[in-house]
């Protein structure tokens, strides 16, 4: 029995006659395991990894069962079984991100391929992995764009379409541009939710907000306000399980939700994890629905998006099974999670790859698996399963909604992703109250083009003011009689048609010849890549030209030529400011590359432009791609067009074709040269093939560039990055950090020549409009600040955005007066000035201490103080115990507090709480106030005046609070006190609390007439 994979061996140079042995089996022994054998075919372990030990929702698709259904099936199968004995193993992976991949690394001997990993958090670090060790991953749940590119992750192959492809088409179809994110605050969710938000934006929709939510109601609530006070979002997806398959956060969430009124039809919610797998729908009603009415009126603003099953549902399908006796009947089919489907088609998936690479006579490894899963069509568990000639799932989606009384799902959309298109049913959306949220129709152009570029193969078809397929009739020669000559001429100059990118100039550069006949749809891919590329120092591609036999890219004119022109002409001075801003914007254009995970291959002076702005720009990023894609016979370089090739690419033997990330290192290094010098490439050293001998040292062959042309941190740079060895040239983040570091501390020189100050200036604008903004950016920080200082933090959010602050009651707040005792006579015997000093070091002591207590400062009038608690952020009834400690605090401080100009004049304060319901709310245009209303306010106020120096009055109601609470509060009766307007009232004395040890001010003793007094201790 031959093993799946074979081992990578190192040999040593000079070989033994063991080591002689053995490299005659490495050779012998892969053909003969590729020999037919039906006697003995070799075992296949399939891992299927998912966090089934640690989530209970996960654990519900029963892995261990959904796997070994499928094993079944594949080894009854004939056509299946044939290609190998299979067996899987399910495979923890924790829940936590860090862990993950740890114990990923581990499961490197436990299974020939995996299915999984269900955390997108570490899904490239994983495919990196298996590409390491020769073996596939079929992934179901990652999201990232990145992991399409087969160069990076050739031994990856999704089971399922791009989660976010099918999201896009929703979108774009609604024309609801500007959405937000919320996910539980499980690691998977959070990474899930990340992932999601940068695959939404690299297709050009406005994420607004991505907020992991606490499962807590407040946390909740406080998740929702942030959403609520965004008027531009249309739609929130949920990332977290569905509360129809036992999902309890997103149950709390839809439940405030329809609190906070947010289920009116403005806004729609979209289940994620529902793309996962096939839900039903047909002849189903979901308890969670059924028994919570709350629940599903705040669900008719949900839209759920599942995969169609257009025959059988997957419960139906499982009672098959079950029947069948083919999987436990301990759990009714309801109680187990339809994802089970989705583990069941990826292992099904996996074994006609298998299949497909025996057929073929190839051996079994990740990077085959993952090829043959190409052109496949079979029956899934509960639904077909096709895929395209490049491997992409092509699958049906379903959009389902309630109809606002009862909990059936009803289909009201398909969404085809083979074509990309979303098609009507002949039910409407029902939304709540009979609208849904507004559609941005600036943007419907722009989804319709990047639908189009989805399927490149019908670009011809596409019409309008977004045509991306460019022919003779659509362009404008600079030279009329080049229409007529275009199959003649290599690169070209053209001005577009008004109707196709509003006549602007643009450069045509055709591909070498080949068969045009038609777009592959790996051409498409590069397309759609390249499509996407937006960034300042990336030349933008506006479609390409395809007539006469001639293909040929379109891209951005940049009105300067090349950056070879520019070092050429000698009428444009440079000095070192002017080429260190060049070099900076060609850096920043790499490493947005680099990022996206693209490797440029051609770098050269050549393919780097420069606009009328003086701007650097890359060009010709891709177009190695679309030749290996289009496969193009390969042409061997010139040897001048190889001077800025890394040496181990010049040794590969196909120098141009393929390149790597710090091969563009070595192209940038030497294009640094050109403009440090001026001058070509090697052009100090007189090499009549300077190639050749960069490609095989010693010696080791490098240019020389003296310090007298650039700055000594900038050479060394540069040797840094055309070092002989690859790992060891630094990445272009690193050359950004130490390149933003050179010019520092240096002075300009000062130019003459008013030409060379416009250049300067147009090199120097963008860093100019940056600082600028940083500017305003502090200064505006300092605006938000100060309002955040006169209004709640929440308050002057909402009207920071332009929200208008309704007014809002609250049952049960706390709050504080207090005054000055005799401050008229204090004001009689002191200049104004003295007075405002007076009143500024007091209130300053106090806003000191109202720091450290969930309080709120509402105002100050005169001498009088006043703060409340519980408002506007409620805190249970915990806001009594925090006036009364702020208002100990506060009598401590102000019992050695002294007046600058009368020191020996002792301050004596009257306090005054009070508990109670009140509204509050912002009252004015001009200098706005946060009020409180309300008999609260006015009793509150009452306690104070009928208080006494140095004491603190407190209400009956404030009493109650406190021996609720139960935190040793030492309290005195006063008795029965006369409140103005509010008639004999019994009031109390705060004196102190069990544990506070600051010394308080000593009060005047009480005259008679002010009633009995007894001591009360409310007991820690």
């Amino acid at each position: 029995m031959y093993p799946s994979f074979f081992p990578v061996l190192s040999l040593s140079p000079c070989p033994s006659p063991k080591h002689t042995l053995l490299r005659l089996l490495l050779v012998l022994l892969p053909p003969l395991c590729l020999l037919p054998c039906s006697a003995q075919a070799a075992w296949f372990r399939v891992g299927v990894v998912g966090p089934w030990g640690c989530d209970p929702i996960f654990a519900k698709a029963l892995p261990s069962t959904a796997a070994q259904l499928a094993i079944t099936h594949i080894n009854r199968d004939p056509s299946l079984s044939s290609a190998g004995a299979f067996d899987f193993a399910v495979l923890q992976e924790p829940c936590e991100t860090s862990r993950a991949l740890e114990t990923f690394v581990g499961f490197h001997t436990k299974a020939s391929g995996y299915i999984g990993p269900v955390n997108p958090g570490y899904c490239d670090a994983a495919s990196m992995l298996t590409k390491g060790w020769n073996k596939a991953v079929f992934p179901w749940a990652c999201v990232g764009y990145e992991l399409d590119d087969v160069r990076s992750h050739p031994t990856l192959a999704r089971s399922l379409p791009r989660p976010t492809w099918v999201l896009h088409n929703l979108l774009s179809y609604f024309r609801w541009a500007h959405i937000a994110i919320i996910s539980s605050y499980e690691d998977i969710w959070v990474e899930t939710a990340i992932k999601v938000a940068d695959s939404l934006r690299s297709h050009g929709i406005s994420v607004r907000l991505v907020s992991f939510m606490e499962n807590t109601p407040h946390g909740i609530r406080q998740t929702l306000s942030k959403v609520h006070k965004m008027q531009e979002i249309r739609a929130v997806i949920l990332c977290m399980h569905s509360v129809l398959i036992g999902g309890s956060a997103q149950k709390l969430l839809l439940e405030a939700a329809y609190d906070m009124k947010m289920t009116d039809g403005s806004l729609v919610f979209v289940p994620y994890d529902t793309l996962l797998y096939s839900l039903p729908h047909r002849n189903i009603t979901y308890p969670a629905l059924k028994s919570n009415s709350k629940l599903l009126r705040a669900y008719d603003a949900v839209l759920t998006v599942t995969i169609d099953s257009p025959h059988t549902s997957f419960y139906e399908t499982y009672r098959e099974v079950m029947e069948r006796g083919e999987v436990p009947t301990t759990l009714k089919p309801q109680q187990v999670s339809p994802m089970f489907g989705t583990i069941y088609n990826s292992v099904l998936l996996m074994a006609h790859a298998i299949k497909g690479v025996r057929d073929s006579g190839a051996w079994i490894s990740g990077g085959n698996l993952a090829h043959q899963t190409r052109n496949l069509n079979f029956q899934g568990f509960s639904h077909h399963i096709k895929t395209s000639s490049s491997g992409a799932v092509h699958l049906d989606y379903l959009i389902l909604d309630t109809d606002g009384s009862s909990s059936k799902l009803l289909p009201t959309y398909r969404i085809d992703m083979e074509i990309g298109m979303v098609c009507f049913l002949g039910r409407d959306i029902h939304f709540p109250h009979g609208y849904g949220p507004r559609r941005d129709a600036d943007l419907v152009s722009f989804f319709r083009l990047s639908q189009s570029l989805r399927r490149i193969n019908q670009i011809r078809l596409v019409r309008g003011p977004n045509k991306i397929l460019l022919t003779l009739t659509d362009v404008t020669f600079i030279n009329p009689s080049l229409s007529n000559k275009v199959s003649n001429v290599k690169h070209l100059i053209f001005y577009l048609a008004k109707s196709v990118v509003q006549s602007d100039w643009a450069w045509l550069k055709r591909l070498p010849n080949g068969n045009f006949g038609s777009i592959n749809p790996k051409t498409s891919d590069v397309f759609e890549l390249m499509k996407d590329m937006r960034h300042e120092n990336i030349n933008p591609f506006l479609g390409f030209f395809h007539d006469c036999g001639v293909f040929a890219i379109v891209t951005e004119f940049c009105s300067r030529g090349s950056l070879e022109d520019l070092l050429l002409n000698d009428d444009v001075k440079l000095d070192w400011m002017f080429k260190s801003s060049l070099l900076l914007d060609l850096i920043k254009g790499m490493k947005y590359l680099h990022h996206r995970g693209v490797c440029h291959t051609r770098l050269k002076s050549r393919n780097c432009v420069v606009d009328g702005r003086f701007v650097l720009k890359v060009t010709d990023y891709g177009y190695n791609e679309v030749l290996e894609s289009q496969r193009f016979p390969y042409a061997e370089e010139r040897p001048e067009e190889l001077l800025w090739t890394a040496p181990e690419v010049l040794r590969s033997g196909q120098a141009g074709l393929h390149g790597t990330l710090p091969a563009d290192v070595y192209s940038f290094a030497i294009i640094m040269q050109e403009v440090v010098i001026r001058g070509p490439p090697f052009c100090m050293l007189d090499l009549s093939d300077a190639g050749k001998t960069v490609r095989r040292p010693p010696p080791l062959c490098r240019p020389v560039v003296s310090p007298d042309y650039a700055p000594m941190e900038c050479i060394q740079l540069m040797k840094q990055c055309w070092t002989e060895t690859p790992d060891k040239r630094p990445t272009f983040d690193d050359i950004f950090d130490q390149f933003k570091n050179i010019n520092k501390g240096r002075k300009t020189n000062i130019i003459d020549s008013m030409l060379r100050m416009l250049e300067q200036y147009s090199s120097n604008l963008e860093e100019l409009i940056r600082e600028r903004t940083e500017e305003l950016e502090i200064e505006k920080q300092k605006t938000e600040k100060l309002l955040t200082q006169m209004l709640p933090p929440s308050v002057a959010e909402a009207l920071m955005v332009g929200g208008t602050v309704k007014p809002e009651y609250f049952d049960s707040v706390s709050l504080y007066f207090s005054d000055i005792v005799g401050f008229t006579t204090i004001s009689a015997n002191s200049e104004p000035i003295e007075v405002v000093d007076l009143l500024n070091d007091l209130y300053t002591l106090f806003d000191a201490i109202i720091g450290n207590h969930d309080v709120y400062k509402v105002e100050t009038i005169g001498d009088a103080y006043m703060v409340a608690s519980g408002v506007p952020v409620p805190n249970a009834n915990r806001h009594a115990a925090e006036i009364a400690n702020m208002s100990l605090d506060i009598l401590s401080a102000v019992g050695t507090f002294k007046m600058r100009h009368m020191p020996d004049v002792p301050v004596r304060i009257r306090i005054g709480l009070h508990t109670g319901p009140c509204v509050a709310g912002v009252v004015g245009l001009t200098m706005p106030r946060y009020c409180l209303f309300g008999d609260t306010v006015t009793t509150a106020s009452r306690m104070e005046s009928s208080g006494m120096p140095y004491r603190i009055h407190v209400h009956e109601s404030i009493v109650k609070v406190l021996k609720e609470l139960n935190l040793g509060y030492k309290l005195e009766l006063r008795g029965r006190t006369e409140v103005k307007g509010k008639g004999t009232e019994e009031t109390y004395w705060l004196v102190g609390r069990v544990g506070f040890t600051k010394p308080l001010p000593v009060p005047p003793e009480l005259k008679s007439g002010y009633g009995s007094i007894s001591f009360i201790l409310l007991q820690h």
